[in-house]
């Protein structure tokens, strides 16, 4: 594993946003853990409100702001379970 990955959908190459696969396994844990409990966090305010309208646009450009957020999470959740695997195996 190259020591800096690309997080997903980063197509551009020299890629400008990368994840460090050899920082301390608690440094990763909470950079991925931090990205998936924000988004968590507004899903379920947007859930229990009733008033909220729901226009296609905007719907469709919010769930785009999330979805960068939850993918970092995960890209950083694979380095760990990468990084686990190793030291399992090894």
């Amino acid at each position: 594993m190259n020591r800096y990955m690309p997080i997903t959908g980063i197509d551009l190459i020299p890629a400008t946003l990368l994840i460090d696969t050899e920082a301390p396994l608690d440094v990763l844990f909470e950079t991925a853990d931090y990205r998936i409990r924000t988004v968590t966090q507004v899903l379920e305010n947007i859930a229990f409100r009733s008033d909220i309208s729901s226009d296609t646009v905007v719907l469709a450009d919010f769930c785009k702001l999330l979805t960068t957020s939850l993918r970092d999470g995960c890209d950083v959740m694979d380095v760990i379970g990468r990084r686990l695997r190793a030291q399992a195996a090894g």
